[in-house]
């Protein structure tokens, strides 16, 4: 009997596990439409300051602003995109090992790279691994608004142009459906492809083209990490509710097995006990 109620306290400890997980893949479910349709609504701003910024950068002779132009790389800028906790697949152990086989083949030393970490899981992982992380962020909302990571965008930014690194790239997931994302790097600085884009709109400003992209250029680069941190954040719910999903399955596997095996115990012991009884009462003959 003890065996018996082993395997109930086993099946009813995985049906209490099976209803959390399922209530976490409907919440991650709900998430993610959201967070697909914020990702979404975002592309045509990203569109229009892209082609807004490259007719200008076009347009304009004599540029000599700094984000436009490429410099001796000395010290390189990593921005991680994870999410602040687990449970959702291999969201994060994709990106952060892209991510650290990249630095690695580019890099000799960790001195020459400098990680701005947006989400707790990539913060710990470059730090307890002796990176520079020069700024993180981690706490942000499943639905983050710009207004939480301007800051660090801000920063990020800034710490290019005054020359604290040479170059600025993102590692993040790519959402492309449900059940398909892909690990992305994106160069974020210098921006020297823009300026030799071929102009789709031409634009009349003043005072001139060059005061307008003193303003426009940090702007363009903060939203593309805005962008790409929305992007990720689908990725994240998506990974997050196919995790839940396989494991409400496995569980549902699980208590069907540990069910089976019960019902065989249980057979096993009632056929003992009659097997018990019968040859008492032959015993008594």
């Amino acid at each position: 009997m003890g065996s018996l109620r082993e395997i109930q306290n086993r099946i009813v400890s995985t049906k209490k596990t099976s209803q959390i997980t399922r209530a976490m893949q409907m919440v991650s479910a709900s998430k993610l439409n959201r967070a697909e349709l914020n990702a979404k609504a975002y592309v045509p701003y990203m569109e229009k300051i892209q082609e807004v910024t490259s007719s200008i950068a076009a347009g304009t002779t004599d540029l000599s602003h700094p984000m436009l132009i490429s410099r001796e790389v000395k010290k390189s800028a990593y921005i991680i995109i994870t999410s602040d906790r687990g449970l959702a697949g291999a969201y994060n152990s994709n990106v952060l090992r892209a991510a650290a086989n990249t630095i690695t083949e580019r890099h000799n030393a960790k001195e020459d790279v400098l990680i701005v970490a947006i989400g707790r899981i990539g913060y710990e992982f470059f730090k307890k691994r002796g990176f520079s992380v020069v700024d993180s962020v981690i706490g942000l909302s499943d639905q983050p608004s710009f207004a939480e990571i301007k800051e660090i965008a801000k920063k990020a930014v800034g710490m290019f142009a005054d020359g604290t690194y040479d170059e600025l790239y993102m590692y993040y997931s790519h959402f492309v459906s449900a059940l398909s994302h892909e690990i992305t790097e994106k160069k974020v600085l210098p921006l020297t492809d823009i300026a030799s884009e071929s102009a789709t709109t031409s634009y009349e400003f003043e005072p001139s083209g060059q005061a307008i992209l003193e303003v426009l250029l940090p702007q363009y680069a903060e939203s593309l990490i805005y962008g790409a941190l929305l992007d990720s954040k689908a990725s994240e719910h998506a990974s997050r509710m196919t995790a839940m999903k396989s494991a409400t399955d496995n569980a549902g596997d699980l208590i069907d097995s540990l069910t089976l095996s019960f019902n065989r115990a249980r057979q096993a012991s009632i056929t003992q006990q009659i097997t018990e009884i019968v040859g008492g009462v032959a015993a008594l003959e």
